[in-house]
């Protein structure tokens, strides 16, 4: 099984960006947590990371036939664009939404997820691990 990873602007500064929020730890990190969790659920597993909304867009297209989920931590995407939304509804691939922080606990204009439309279920809340438990909802949801 083949999951592909997207990760959007600004989780390339994790470790520097706001600390008290995302933690210390890096992206590189974070790369490593998601491979070693993949690995384990079975997985082959593509990561990519962009600060541009239409290259992430563009990732969600091209895993059209050729990945069987996709889990995506949209960042600030998640709560301004429609574009992304649309291309997870396009290719209709399972999807799950990752955030390291709680937005439900946070500013007003991070109550909307237009991503998070698209995806079967949302982890926040859980750092880093969060996406941990998102390949395994993932693993599950192919599995059954």
């Amino acid at each position: 099984m083949k999951l592909l990873v997207i990760n959007g602007p600004n989780l390339n500064m994790l470790g520097i960006r706001e600390p008290e929020i995302y933690g210390s730890a890096t992206y590189q990190a974070l790369e490593n947590l998601v491979r070693e969790a993949a690995a384990e659920a079975g997985f082959e597993v593509e990561i990519i990371q962009s600060n541009h909304e239409g290259a992430l867009v563009d990732a969600i297209q091209q895993a059209y036939g050729k990945a069987d989920g996709i889990i995506i931590n949209p960042a600030a995407y998640t709560h301004t664009s429609v574009a992304i939304l649309d291309a997870l509804k396009t290719v209709a691939l399972p999807a799950v939404e990752v955030h390291i922080s709680n937005v439900k606990e946070r500013e007003d204009f991070r109550q909307v997820s237009y991503a998070g439309m698209a995806c079967f279920h949302t982890v926040m809340g859980e750092g880093l691990e969060g996406y941990r438990t998102a390949i395994r909802v993932m693993k599950d949801k192919l599995s059954s």
